[in-house]
């Protein structure tokens, strides 16, 4: 049984090339150009979203000129969440080879830049002010350590959220065949409310991620 339940989180293939993949890029494929051109309301929800992630984003970072690349992290991930809600289409987030395909090179290009620029500074890092001389040597390896698994937790704590909501949907969705005619409108009700949850995680685990990364970006810098 849990087989079958992990096998929707399972890439299909067409003609022997993952086709699924392809669906990280689909909603910007298929938008229309009237999006880019007039000012209509999916356009101005984007805007208002975006000023308030300029301004949270404003407050953590040092430099302005990350914001649009954090935000357009925010973006593709809130995209690819939402996608997956939809019937028959495959949810890249939650596969670990798709987070840690950006987490990785990012937390890499993160501890290239500090490490090559501001060494004192990363040097200094691993040992908060007013540690004991005693507890210095095993600071400097808890440091290590979180620094570490930064880029596994990003992607883990993502993959996990997006893959819970999903098998909890396809749990219930099981016991339509079991149930009487007059529970299935209370099961019914149950998944539309797991739906707007799930749409609440879209967007909130986009944030979390975003957030954090800029966070790791505001410390070496």
């Amino acid at each position: 049984m849990m087989n079958n339940l992990f096998l929707i989180f399972e890439p299909s293939s067409v003609i022997k090339l993952p086709m699924n993949w392809i669906i990280s890029l689909m909603l910007i494929l298929i938008m229309p150009l009237n999006f880019w051109m007039i000012p209509n309301r999916m356009m101005m929800m984007s805007w208002i979203l975006i000023k308030f992630l300029i301004s949270e984003l404003k407050m953590i970072l040092k430099k302005n000129n990350l914001i649009i690349f954090f935000i357009s992290i925010f973006f593709f991930f809130m995209v690819n969440n939402f996608l997956g809600l939809f019937p028959y289409i495959f949810t890249s987030t939650s596969h670990l080879s798709t987070n840690l395909t950006l987490s990785l090179p990012l937390w890499l290009a993160l501890m290239m830049f500090g490490w090559i620029n501001n060494y004192n500074h990363m040097f200094s890092h691993l040992i908060p002010q007013g540690t004991p001389s005693v507890l210095m040597p095993f600071m400097v390896l808890i440091e290590t350590t979180s620094n570490v698994i930064r880029p596994i937790t990003l992607a883990v704590r993502l993959t996990a959220n997006m893959i819970a909501g999903h098998l909890l949907l396809n749990l219930l969705s099981s016991l339509k065949n079991n149930l009487p005619t007059h529970l299935l409108v209370f099961l019914i009700l149950i998944q539309i409310i797991l739906i707007v949850l799930e749409m609440s995680v879209a967007i909130i685990q986009s944030y979390v991620f975003m957030i954090l990364t800029s966070l790791y970006s505001s410390e070496i810098n």
